[in-house]
């Protein structure tokens, strides 16, 4: 087996797949559409961060590519349709970096009231400018969250913790933990939120969801935060609210165009701005986080490899698999239309194939059957199961 992983992901990752008997390539960077096609000539594993692009284009000229492994939250990256029309089940890190991203956000509010960016500024250029103009306690301040799911939701615990008040809006019913109050619409939390942080995913539909008119309705001298991705905020309108005042500073994480690799020049028309504080997509860039999500995405691609397991898939039916004891186990993925079961069970009556155990689940257009059989699997077996219509993949793994 072979992976390529791109885009700095942790070396735990590294050094757990070679553990494993996989052979990886790493690369520093991203790589566009074509150069990644021409990488994963051979390759069974694919591991990316958020710039790698895998589109439809990519899952059909490599077929062959078992399992994609976003080492990150978002998965936008990903054509997870044409992901799964080609039976590639795509896991990512939904928990291990959400600590990090609120712990940015806590220290760029305060950051931000306190103009602590403004007056490291004028240190390092010389200046004592000792004044409290300006400067506030988070304490007693009204935080609104723009999405509310595993960030939002910890930003808000830890938010009511240092004494804020927490309002949120998000297009799911949530429940809202500690006192969090939900507001029925963006323009409510508008009213109410002093400092804003957007939480919410990179589907198409959130592109521009805060645009001009959106801070025109936010409250005078508001605070403004984006980590989520860069596409959700208008970066010229954003610019255009700090330069007026309407908008009093602002911690952006995330931008529309963001260079591929570290050391690349970057851009953006909210530098030189007063009291706003860049940063190069860091959120979840901490050295706990990034080992976390390196063990935790490693260990679902070879769950998937070595048993079949496909839990916390973001495409693919779930099932959870312990490690096959004895024969042979295999994994077959189809299109999920009537009478697929039967033709399978059909072959195995015919071959006198011995069934164990089997788990079959389904999820929209693919259909995911495994089967654990203690004799009887040829390569005859193997090639009419292969040569049913529905098929799409076929897999075995064997006991040890």
């Amino acid at each position: 087996m072979k992976a390529l992983l791109l885009e700095n992901i942790h070396t735990e990752a590294e050094d757990i797949l070679r553990r494993h008997g996989v052979e990886v390539e790493t690369r520093a960077g991203a790589l566009d559409e074509d150069e990644l096609i021409e990488a994963l000539e051979g390759v069974d594993l694919l591991g990316i961060r958020s710039k790698t692009q895998v589109t439809r284009r990519v899952f059909e000229a490599r077929p062959d590519l078992m399992a994609v492994g976003a080492f990150c939250i978002g998965t936008n990256q990903i054509d997870l349709e044409a992901a799964s029309d080609t039976a590639t089940p795509c896991f990512n890190a939904p928990y291990s970096n959400t600590r990090s991203v609120v712990e940015l956000a806590i220290s760029e509010i305060i950051a931000l009231a306190r103009h602590l960016t403004d007056k490291n500024r004028d240190m390092h250029a010389g200046l004592w400018n000792k004044s409290a103009k300006g400067a506030h306690e988070v304490r007693g301040r009204t935080l609104g969250l723009i999405g509310y799911g595993n960030i939002g939701k910890q930003l808000s615990v830890l938010a009511e913790a240092i004494g804020m008040h927490v309002y949120f809006y998000d297009v799911r019913d949530e429940l809202p933990m500690g006192n969090a109050r939900k507001c029925a619409t963006l323009d409510e939390l508008f009213e109410k939120a002093e400092c804003i942080s957007v939480h919410v995913d990179g589907r198409g539909s959130n592109k521009e969801l805060i645009g001009r008119a959106e801070f025109e309705k936010m409250r005078p001298r508001t605070l403004f935060l984006n980590l989520s991705r860069g596409h959700v905020v208008d970066i010229d309108a954003l610019h255009d609210a700090l330069a007026s005042g309407h908008i009093a500073g602002a911690g952006i994480d995330v931008y529309p165009e963001e260079p591929k690799a570290a050391g690349e020049a970057f851009e953006s028309p909210l530098q030189g701005l007063p009291n706003v504080i860049l940063t190069p997509h860091v959120g979840g860039s901490t050295a706990e986080a990034q080992e976390n999500i390196g063990q935790f995405v490693a260990g679902k691609l070879l769950d998937y490899t070595e048993n079949g397991s496909t839990e916390l898939s973001v495409n693919f039916p779930e099932v959870t698999l312990t490690p096959i004891k004895t024969g042979v186990r295999l994994l077959h993925v189809h299109e999920n239309v009537p009478g697929v079961l039967s033709a399978v069970n059909s072959v195995f009556s015919q071959q006198q194939v011995n069934v164990d155990r089997q788990a079959l689940v389904t999820q929209g257009a693919t259909g995911y059957l495994v089967t654990d059989c203690s004799s009887g699997v040829t390569r005859e077996v193997i090639d009419e199961i292969l040569g049913l219509e529905a098929t799409k993949r076929l897999a075995t793994i064997q006991a040890d």
